[in-house]
């Protein structure tokens, strides 16, 4: 089973390959643009299952399910 808490390992390839290279290079500022997009990414999915796991328990509150 998939840890929930786990960090996706497309960021984790991202941060080791950032680690390469020296701040303020131009490859450093590239990935490091590339990370955040992925980090934006990961954490808005999160946002999104976290919403309508709510969305889902209210409603079965309303339905006297639980």
């Amino acid at each position: 089973m998939k840890n929930k808490t786990s960090i996706p390992s497309d960021i984790l390839k991202i941060q080791k390959k950032l680690c390469e290279y020296e701040p303020n290079s131009r490859n450093f500022k590239k990935y490091k643009k590339i990370l955040g997009k992925h980090i934006k990414k990961y954490a808005m999915l999160k946002r999104l299952n976290s919403n309508i796991k709510t969305i889902e328990t209210i409603q079965k509150l309303e339905q006297g399910q639980i």
